[in-house]
């Protein structure tokens, strides 16, 4: 932990190469959410309740609670260790306490409500469309957010006290 607390891992090329391979395949993941989300509905909330409640006029069919629990069932796993991890990684950047303690609540909400709203529209009531499209925007938005400050911090911010013996310090601690 202290390695990467002190910035130590910046000096590991090793670290650097799985964190910012990390990051590429997060990027991607980010890409693909916007690729799922606009196949299916766009910003416009009568899009979100057409796809979710289903259409006469367009012979859709509405979600069932079944098919709901199976996406509900991976996607809650899925972003709490995506957002556990970006979230987790922005704590040891330089950022003030309030603006990391700001982007983790909003990365976590945002995931919960962009499940959760499609419950609502489905089950609940279609005015909660507005939830859904306000979700997506600030999940992608914070997860964007997450990964460029973390790609700056790991390859652009320098420490302004380097810890040469953080490898000694590491070893010795345990």
């Amino acid at each position: 932990m202290r390695y990467m607390e002190k910035g130590g891992f910046k000096q590991h090329e090793l670290m650097r190469l799985t964190l910012s391979l990390s990051l590429l395949l997060l990027f991607c993941f980010w890409l693909t959410n916007f690729a799922m989300y606009f196949t299916h509905m766009g910003l416009n909330p009568q899009t979100v309740v057409t796809y979710y409640c289903g259409s006469d006029d367009g012979f859709q069919v509405a979600k069932s609670f079944a098919g709901l629990a199976e996406v509900s069932h991976f996607h809650f796993a899925i972003m709490a260790i995506v957002i556990l991890m970006l979230t987790h990684l922005v704590i040891f950047t330089p950022w003030k306490k309030q603006v990391k303690t700001g982007i983790i609540i909003i990365a976590f909400a945002s995931a919960f409500f962009q499940e959760a709203s499609s419950w609502l529209v489905r089950f609940i009531d279609p005015a909660f469309a507005w939830l859904k499209v306000l979700s997506f925007v600030s999940l992608q938005a914070a997860m964007a957010v997450l990964m460029v400050s973390l790609g700056a911090y790991l390859w652009f911010w320098q420490k302004s006290h380097p810890d040469k013996n953080i490898d000694r310090l590491e070893n010795q601690s345990g």
